[in-house]
């Protein structure tokens, strides 16, 4: 279930991105939730292998090109996409920014993992 709302709040901040970007076009609901499911599995398949080896840089920039790590993922899942599409970089690295604050923000709603047993007071 968890998973199901993780890919919802996913799409919502896909949704939001749109909304704000022009850059950022989603053709319809169908595509917008092939995206969502499409940038997680992006998100966990191929990120983590991207940001070992851009560590060395990503700790010289302080972490900056971890956002270019996102957007750059964010704009592999649009050409794998059918009916989502960006612009160019640019529109990728600041929609990747909304969608997650939009995702981060969204997904403090969610109940813990482990229930309500587990938080401490």
């Amino acid at each position: 279930m968890r998973l199901i709302l993780k890919w919802l709040i996913t799409a919502a901040a896909l949704y939001v991105a749109a909304a704000l970007f022009s850059g950022i076009e989603v053709a319809d609901q169908r595509a917008l939730l092939i995206a969502a499911l499409v940038i997680g599995l992006v998100n966990a398949l191929v990120k983590p292998l991207v940001v070992v080896l851009t560590l060395p840089i990503t700790f010289v920039t302080l972490g900056f090109f971890y956002l270019v790590v996102n957007a750059g993922m964010l704009l592999l899942a649009a050409r794998i996409t059918p009916g989502f599409e960006l612009t160019g970089f640019w529109t990728a690295f600041f929609g990747a920014i909304v969608i997650s604050l939009v995702s981060m923000a969204l997904g403090s709603f969610l109940p813990d993992k482990n229930g309500p047993e587990s938080r401490t007071n």
